[in-house]
């Protein structure tokens, strides 16, 4: 495509057109002038929608290990043999510490994250409701819960405690699920994500990349995302873990991650669309560009069983960046 009409495809994604098939393609596929066009019209979408503000979210890993789920990636899957922590679920007062904390080194959304397949009624859950309720009583940080798949009534639950969103990721395409995870069904993670807005919940919904996948598949799992209407994206790349299925795995490169992070903002020009995990192995010296090529927020702190970079080098590249950082709602 020439330069040129990169430019015009981005004005209209502004106007709510979705880019075409060999379109998306091309953004994945795109190199040198054509792909810093790109850039520069994924840079004005954010701009357009978000300004030089960059939100910044965190998690605390509440319950770690033991999962019954088989995706091939995940260091806490019980049918994969790594050296992750496994614990109970943390108590009260260590997530609502947590949540203090983020608050203070400017976060906007504190996320409770569990291992497994669900919360089911009982003692854990009645322990995350009273997190929530204190943590929107006694901050001013946004709580989010990552719970694993959702019924009506849990998410009612969840909503009336004051959680503001509910995170649960589809992982990737529908068509590459069955190659990543056959302990639970696609459409489940989707139920999930309408019933949690049914709930009046936001959701943050996004995928993990590197798994594998085709570009087509990148493109395929975006089209659903922006069909879902989820109110905001983590984009992940894959850290391989040693002992799971895809520990010599390694098929993203700087650009790579750049060209999909692109992508998504020409998909869903309006939405917030986060680097989380995976973006210090993977971006690696092209972390700052995460902006520039549309993304409107990141992760701060640590990931779920690996460490994130050091809080004040990241401070420094919003500051050099000239980034504002929209702390706590």
């Amino acid at each position: 495509m020439d330069v040129n009409n990169w430019w015009k495809l981005a004005e209209r994604c502004k106007d709510g057109e979705c880019p075409t098939e060999e379109e998306a393609l091309g953004i994945l596929s795109a190199r040198g002038a054509e792909l810093s066009a790109i850039f520069a019209g994924a840079h004005w979408l954010r701009e357009s929608q978000f300004g030089n503000r960059a939100e910044l979210c965190s998690i605390i890993n509440a319950k770690s290990g033991r999962c019954p789920e088989n995706c091939a990636f995940c260091a806490q899957s019980a049918h994969h043999q790594t050296n992750t922590p496994v614990y109970d679920l943390k108590s009260v007062a260590e997530i609502l510490a947590g949540a203090r904390q983020a608050e203070r080194e400017g976060s906007h959304c504190y996320g409770i994250v569990t291992s497994g397949t669900r919360i089911s009624p009982g003692r854990e859950m009645e322990q995350i409701l009273t997190a929530l309720r204190r943590i929107r009583e006694e901050t001013r940080i946004a709580p989010s819960a990552s719970l694993g798949i959702l019924d009506r009534e849990t998410a009612d639950m969840l909503a009336g405690a004051g959680c503001v969103t509910y995170h649960h990721n589809l992982e990737t395409a529908r068509s590459f699920f069955p190659q990543i995870c056959t302990s639970h069904d696609y459409e489940d993670d989707v139920q999930t994500v309408r019933l949690a807005k049914a709930a009046g919940m936001k959701v943050c919904c996004g995928g993990i990349f590197g798994l594998g996948e085709s570009l087509s598949q990148r493109i395929e799992l975006g089209l659903t995302l922006r069909e879902l209407e989820v109110d905001s994206v983590p984009l992940n790349f894959l850290n391989p873990i040693e002992g799971t299925p895809l520990a010599g795995q390694h098929q993203l490169s700087p650009m790579d991650c750049l060209r999909i992070i692109a992508l998504f903002r020409y998909l869903m020009p309006d939405r917030t669309i986060s680097v989380c995990g995976g973006r210090e192995p993977n971006l690696r010296e092209y972390q700052s560009w995460i902006f520039m090529a549309g993304a409107s927020g990141t992760m701060v702190g640590n990931y779920l069983t690996t460490s994130g970079r050091n809080r004040e080098i990241d401070l420094q590249m919003f500051r050099d960046g000239e980034m504002e950082i929209d702390g706590c709602c």
